[in-house]
């Protein structure tokens, strides 16, 4: 499993941002898909999710409605849009296949994620 998350960096509250997730070295086209985050001195927490087949997407209350998940099958490639940020949108963005039903990371592989920092 191979994961590259980038796109980060540093914005105003109110500002976009859209990051990347290139993935290789598993079938990425059959995985449900999903973005978590961690904040400093705090767990990873999920964020949102896709389906391997794009019929289906979930969100964390917390930026549902500004958050936007996507993938591109042809480029092994998970995207997520972010609109609207807020401070506490502050994190480093990581990507992962997901189990649906718990919204918890399939792989105990991480990349190295990307750090986005919203300032207000």
């Amino acid at each position: 499993v191979q994961l590259v998350e980038s796109g980060g960096g540093l914005v105003q509250a109110g500002e976009s941002l859209r990051l990347s997730c290139a993935a290789s070295r598993f079938i990425f086209s059959r995985k449900n898909m999903g973005w978590f985050r961690q904040a400093p001195g705090k767990e990873r927490e999920f964020v949102a999710s896709i389906r391997w087949n794009d019929e289906g997407r979930s969100y964390a209350d917390s930026v549902k409605g500004r958050f936007t998940i996507s993938r591109d099958n042809a480029k092994n490639t998970l995207y997520l849009q972010m609109n609207m940020l807020k401070p506490e949108d502050t994190a480093v963005y990581f990507c992962n296949a997901v189990v649906l039903v718990t919204q918890t990371p399939e792989y105990r592989y991480w990349g190295q994620g990307t750090q986005v920092t919203v300032s207000s």
